[in-house]
């Protein structure tokens, strides 16, 4: 076989599809499962962790133990709209409230996990 033949051979067996709409079903198909792996596998448990980072917010309370993102233990003296007052050892802080990483023991001294 000469590779001048080559081209005539793949156009000879290169048939017109019956059904032209049939060839976007396979991508359209990948495109969907492809999106609803993005929406289980990303987008859905980001969400999930939103709404427990939100009720957490909203349930401090001052006597709670906490951690922030940055690492900073303490113990909630005061609760504001945008702000937590935090005593860490014989450190007073201001924090904003989206800092507050995890709840570590409520008020009444039961421990969350």
């Amino acid at each position: 076989m000469h590779w001048n033949t080559l081209p005539a051979l793949l156009a000879q067996q290169t048939q017109p599809p019956e059904r032209p709409q049939a060839q976007l079903l396979g991508p359209l198909g990948m495109f969907a499962i492809m999106g609803f792996m993005l929406y289980f596998l990303i987008l859905r448990p980001q969400q999930k962790k939103a709404k427990q980072q939100a009720a957490l917010l909203k349930a401090l309370k001052p006597g709670d133990k906490v951690v922030t993102s940055g690492g900073i233990c303490g113990v909630v003296v005061s609760v504001k709209d945008k702000t937590v007052t935090l005593r860490s050892a014989d450190t007073k802080l201001e924090v904003l409230k989206g800092t507050v990483a995890e709840l570590v023991e409520k008020a009444g001294g039961a421990s969350e996990s």
